[in-house]
């Protein structure tokens, strides 16, 4: 080729060779023994050559080189280089990387619970740990030159994403920014944004996948390919739905199913014994599944099972299926490393973390991979996963952020997921984010997802998932307390409101609110024509819909007036109810028989207490159902009033907590009452046939001219789309108005609360202030304002560590029906003051029209973690502390670090001379043992 060059070109070729020789780059390609992707090479020629970079690609498609090539180039020109990632996993593993290229001495780590080597030159950090530093004004920041944020989609997340778009905003412009983000739709509109904010920035996607994807449906025995590719097709119709599975959806569908038989016992397991003696299609069990993979190639393989129980499930079906992976040989080598990787854990540790058990799954290539491992059990089973020595993992969707577990195949068990509130079909995001861990870069040719056919399974849903790639990045940034002293702190008032109108979110609303403008011009020009159709030549139309409108309104008042009282008797039916009264639920998820075990009354908690609307003041009994479940009913259980159908004694060795216990007085009940057939209620005669208002508004109507049109109903339906539209104009107008300034004024709210409370003084920042300013969390406030008046000053460590557990802990699920157990005294009694502060606090919130609903206060302390911290502080066993803590090893660690964290802050917070400071670090040293202090790194 070079023979055939004329001498200029030759001449031309060298000089470009060399040039690309004296960049940064071509030391730092040769690190690699694979040649760079194009979008890498451009997102580092962007970076070197003075630019930030936004990277948007897939993942597994190598993004991370480029933060990798910051730390590069912060090494060669002599300046720090901070890597940030959302969660302590990913930072651990990239510390790991990092240390193996450039060697210990200049890689450092900082997260929660770990601080290695922290004045390195390459430091591996949490996005929380960066901020801190920034609004401290940390010395560790002079000298820096790049941050990488890896994971910068986390931004969207509701609970932490606004930490994303602090550090973009206060970081020194002098500081390079490098931002790695999964594939998303509005990658040019972030960009903008980081231009306006950060100065220049490239923006680079790339949707290429390095290993191409296949997608599959497994339907009883049979895998079925999901698109049907047509050769020579253009592009957009290349792909689609496999006719074959389109077929048998609709031939499955149609095998209706009578609703009653549903609830008869047995009757999932009869269906599916009979579809698989018929030959119809089936959902395949996790063995049957994991056995197919293994017969065509397609493990190592993740399955997504969106249920810590279920993963856990899973492992044990397998092993009863007589599932085996490994070899003898590999069994030997798994044993080996798991033996060495937990030998710091103590004997008597191992049969409450349940070990062997796990160790059995691994020695036979088969894990489970969730939150509710102790965290030196996930790191294991990644290792193992990594090394080909576990085969099969059965992971929840935490698995898919950014931890290094590439497989061959994903399975999706399910398309449905618990979002915390109900059960949602997973986006089209998610769906990108989980399969993306499909296909193995320089080991397949290609990567498979599977996903299971399920009753009702629609193959165009699934296709719509697999084929589009719309995953906007949305802002979820919103001023907080300890952001709010900080800012003052350090710009003044007037400064930080500039600086928090250039946030993301307010940079998204503002870009709408041109949309939004543009819609309502539109629809004023529509009203003019509606207004046209909907004239009248025998009378003024508009008066006479007026006088419809009225009417259908006193109707509808009506209504709600006879639902309220209907609720106000079955109100007063509730309060009559006493322990041992069998009543039968009429509605509700627990309709049925119900034993009362306790009769709840209206919620007496603290002034300012805002509750739930559908469970507003009625009374909320605790009831054991007859499915031997203990539930705190509320009154949209009882849309009727209920009355007692008979009566029991419940036996005073009654354990609700005990599934035995629960089972016997269940059966008891059953037997007593079960023959009970309830009353159908009778409507009664609506309240609109006696109104003389309707009568007079009737009468009104038909003596209007426009009543007599032959054209009546066409001109009133034009006139009730000018109402709707006009309705609709009138809201988009009050969003453009909404949206401007949202985030100064929710911040001049919060400064307004602040200088109530004595934490402002005009520009002015307290001495309370600046103690606020160093408590970080959803429950900041709240811990400054315990701190300020002496809550915790008379506690031990044991009792403080209980405490501070109300501020971080979250129940997983919002279950109510029984009262957490507490320590008793000082503790307990410190507890229930934290609560009537906070109850104080957001009673001040509503007076500054601060709202929890858009994110925003303080939410009400959560004390379910209070009693196993405090025994685990106590120097407890952990056999005994998870016993009654009624929670995974994991969860209980996470929590434990957590509270270490806030105890730390509170460390620093506190006085000097305050007893507070002193037994906070003592809190520290009990709560780190065990468990808790197996923080492996690396």
């Amino acid at each position: 080729m070079t023979d055939e060059m004329s001498p200029a070109e030759r001449y031309a070729a060298d000089r470009r060779r060399a040039a690309d020789q004296a960049t940064a780059l071509a030391p730092f390609r040769a690190l690699y023994d694979f040649d760079l992707d194009p979008f890498q090479i451009a997102a580092c020629q962007a970076l070197e050559a003075g630019s930030g970079v936004l990277v948007a690609a897939p993942t597994g498609s190598g993004k991370t080189i480029v933060g990798e090539f910051a730390v590069h180039l912060a090494l060669t020109e002599g300046r720090k280089c901070f890597y940030t990632t959302p969660i302590k996993a990913l930072s651990n593993q990239k510390f790991s990387d990092l240390v193996k290229r450039y060697g210990a001495d200049k890689v450092g780590l900082l997260t929660g619970d770990n601080s290695v080597n922290g004045d390195a030159p390459v430091v591996v950090m949490t996005t929380e740990v960066l901020r801190n530093m920034l609004y401290a004004g940390s010395s560790a920041l002079d000298g820096l030159g790049y941050v990488v944020m890896d994971e910068v989609h986390y931004l969207s997340d509701r609970f932490r994403g606004a930490v994303w778009e602090e550090v973009i905003i206060h970081l020194p412009q002098s500081v390079t920014l490098v931002s790695l983000s999964a594939t998303v739709s509005n990658a040019e509109e972030f960009g903008d944004w980081l231009d306006t904010v950060r100065g220049s920035t490239e923006v680079i996607v790339s949707e290429h996948r390095p290993v191409p994807l296949w997608q599959h449906v497994l339907a009883g025995r049979r895998m079925y390919d999901l698109f049907e590719e047509k050769e020579g097709a253009a592009e957009a119709a290349r792909r689609e739905v496999n006719p074959d599975l389109v077929r048998l959806a609709r031939m499955e569908n149609q095998r209706t199913v009578h609703p009653r038989d549903r609830h008869k016992r047995g009757y999932e397991a009869d269906r599916e014994r009979e579809r698989r003696s018929s030959g119809k299609v089936w959902t395949p069990s996790r063995a049957d599944v994991i056995e197919r993979l293994d017969s065509e190639g397609l493990l190592p393989a993740i399955t997504f099972i969106f249920s810590r129980a279920g993963c856990e499930a899973a492992v044990q079906q397998c092993l009863y299926a007589g599932l085996r992976l490994n070899s003898d040989e590999n069994r030997e080598r798994v044993r080996a490393i798991v033996q060495e990787r937990t030998k710091a854990i103590p004997d008597e540790d191992l049969h409450v973390l349940k070990y062997f058990e796990w160790l059995e799954g691994l020695e036979r290539g088969v894990a489970a991979h969730h939150a509710g491992m102790l965290p030196t059990f996930k790191e294991v089973v990644e290792e193992l996963f990594l090394k080909g020595l576990v085969k099969a993992v059965f992971a929840t969707e935490t698995l898919a952020l950014g931890i290094n577990m590439p497989a061959r195949s994903v399975v999706l068990e399910k398309l449905v997921k618990w979002n915390g509130e109900t059960h949602a079909d997973i986006t089209p995001g998610e769906y990108t984010q989980l399969t993306g861990r499909a296909g193995r870069r320089g080991i397949d040719v290609e990567g498979h997802a599977v996903v299971l056919w399920q009753r009702g399974f629609d193959p165009g849903a699934v296709a719509g998932l697999a084929g589009t790639r719309t995953y906007p990045l949305r802002s979820s940034f919103k001023p907080s307390y300890n952001m709010a002293v900080n800012l003052v702190g350090q710009f003044g008032r007037h400064r930080s409101r500039e600086l928090l109108e250039t946030s993301f979110a307010q940079f998204q609303a503002d870009r709408s609110v041109v949309g939004i403008s543009k819609q309502v011009q539109r629809n004023e020009e529509g009203l003019g024509g509606y207004k046209e159709s909907m004239t009248c030549h025998l009378g003024n139309f508009d008066d006479y819909m007026r006088l419809r409108r009225q009417l259908k309104e006193r109707e509808a008042e009506l209504s709600r007036q006879g639902a309220t009282q209907r609720r106000a008797a079955a109100s007063d039916a509730l309060e009559k109810l006493k322990p041992g009264d069998i009543i039968h639920v009429p509605a509700g998820k627990y309709a049925g028989l119900a034993l009362v075990l306790e009769p709840g009354v209206p919620a007496g908690r603290s002034p300012g207490h805002r509750r739930h609307e559908d469970h507003q003041d009625g009374p909320r009994p605790l009831v054991l159902t007859a499915e031997r479940q203990v539930k705190r009913l509320a009154q949209i259980d009882f849309p009727v009033p209920v009355e007692a159908v008979d009566r029991m004694r419940i036996p005073k060795s009654f354990n609700p907590r005990s599934p035995q216990s629960r089972r016997d007085l269940a059966s008891a009940m059953r037997t007593k009452a079960g023959h009970f057939e309830p009353e159908r209620h009778r409507k009664s005669r609506a309240a609109a046939a006696d109104d003389t208002e309707i009568a007079r508004m009737r009468t009104e109507i038909r003596a209007h001219p426009c009543h007599g049109c032959d054209e009546r109903e066409d001109h009133a339906r034009w006139a009730e789309r000018y109402h709707r539209l006009a309705r609709d104009t009138k809201q988009l107008e009050r969003r453009i108005e909404g949206r401007t300034n949202t985030i100064a004024r929710t911040f001049d709210r919060i400064c307004g609360l602040l200088t109530e409370l004595g934490y402002l003084q005009g520009e002015q920042v307290t001495a309370d202030g600046k103690r606020l300013a160093r408590l970080y969390g959803e429950l900041d406030l709240l811990a400054s304002e315990c701190l300020r008046e002496g809550v915790w000053d008379g506690l031990g460590p044991a009792e403080l560590a209980a405490c501070v557990s109300a501020l971080v802990f979250e129940a997983r699920q919002s279950d109510d029906a029984l009262a957490p157990k507490l320590p008793t005294g000082n503790a307990k009694e410190a507890l229930a003051e934290m609560v009537r502060i906070w109850g104080r606090l957001d009673a001040l919130e509503e007076d500054h029209r601060i709202h929890q609903t858009e994110g925003v206060g303080q939410r009400e302390p959560d004390l379910g973690f209070a009693w196993p911290v405090y025994r685990w502080a106590s120097g407890h066993g952990l056999d005994a502390v998870l016993g009654d803590a009624e929670m995974p090893a994991g969860d209980f660690v996470r929590w434990c670090k957590q509270v270490i964290d806030v105890l730390g802050q509170i460390s620093d917070a506190a006085p000097t001379d305050s007893p507070v400071r002193k037994n906070a670090r003592k809190a520290v040293e009990a709560l780190r043992r065990g468990v808790v202090a197996y923080s492996s790194v690396g």
